[in-house]
């Protein structure tokens, strides 16, 4: 009996190809979701840079593996409120010392400047779900000292968190991942003081190369955005605001884009706003920063320049 001959390459067997077999979703081991209050983390990170207007210099020297000293100086004009449609501006400047203690459970920064205020930030694990983040600014001026404390709970596909503050702030929200890719949540919060209560709702897709963010609040604020991954250095993002209390929309387009040596990020937004940040690393340790801000529809113009040592 003749043995069977192989298929000939290039012959419709050998062309056939099994179909692909589509990955059964397991919810009960669903990922677990970030903060709610950092649903917008990726286009917060590309169209709201730290900008500032004038000179600033930081210093940060280490003592050991935990504890570090920071000095922090700043020289440039400081906006004031205005009955106007003008920006009014008056020439400032002020020292900052900041002491840093930073553990894997625990981490404190305290600040303090010329002016008088002090500002402390605690962030400690009491267990390994269970963390506790409060923060605290105290200052000469009456009625404007306050402190916040949050309690942060991560679940296996949830996280809650219960919010305290003075003045009778209470709030909690609380997310939770309905698919790979999907996570839903919900917040409420009371102003006691003010009298004011609210609920919002949020919605995240996320996948590998880009993320897309919806929030709706009862204050009336609607925030959608979405963050494209061009590539591992580059990242495009926009976003677009809309309140209907004061029917306000504003529409915003940004990039991220990272290099060996420095990072760039820039914006503009349709109310005829531009803005770019540059972090420059000259050596290591040692960053120059470059900031810029121009609002042509006010008139206002803001350049900074800055220098980072140490880390």
């Amino acid at each position: 009996m003749a043995a069977i001959a192989p298929p000939i390459p290039g012959t419709v067997v050998d062309t056939i190809t099994p179909k692909k077999v589509e990955e059964k979703v397991d919810y009960l081991n669903l990922p677990c979701p970030i903060p709610y209050e950092e649903v917008h983390r990726e286009a917060l990170m590309s169209l709201k840079p730290e900008l500032f207007e004038g000179m600033r210099f930081d210093f940060t020297k280490g003592l050991n593996q935990k504890f570090s000293l920071s000095h922090s100086l700043f020289m440039g004009p400081t906006e004031v409120p205005s009955p106007s449609s003008e920006t009014i501006k008056i020439p400032t400047s002020h020292y900052e010392f900041g002491a840093n203690f930073i553990d894997p459970k625990l981490m404190l920064f305290g600040r303090i400047m010329t002016d008088g205020r002090l500002n402390a930030r605690v962030k400690c694990d009491l267990t390994e779900n269970l963390t506790l983040k409060a923060n605290a600014q105290l200052t000469n001026e009456p009625h404007m000292s306050h402190g916040m404390a949050n309690f942060d709970y991560k679940g296996k596909d949830y996280r809650t968190q219960l919010q305290l503050g003075n003045g009778a702030l209470f709030g909690a929200s609380y997310i939770q991942s309905v698919s790979p890719h999907l996570s839903l949540g919900g917040e409420v919060f009371w102003a006691g003081q003010h009298r004011k209560s609210g609920i919002g709702y949020a919605a995240r897709y996320n996948t590998d190369k880009m993320v897309a963010t919806g929030q709706v609040a009862s204050t009336g604020m609607v925030l959608l955005s979405y963050v494209q991954k061009v590539s591992d250095k580059v990242s495009l993002a926009s976003e677009f605001m809309y309140n209907y209390m004061s029917r306000e929309v504003t529409a915003t387009f940004g990039y991220d884009y990272i290099l060996r040596q420095c990072r760039l990020r820039g914006k503009i937004d349709s109310n005829g706003c531009v803005a770019a940040f540059l972090e420059e690393r000259l050596n290591m340790g040692l960053n120059f920063i470059l900031s810029a801000e121009l609002d042509h529809c006010k008139k206002d113009y803001k350049f900074g320049f800055g220098l980072t040592v140490g880390e």
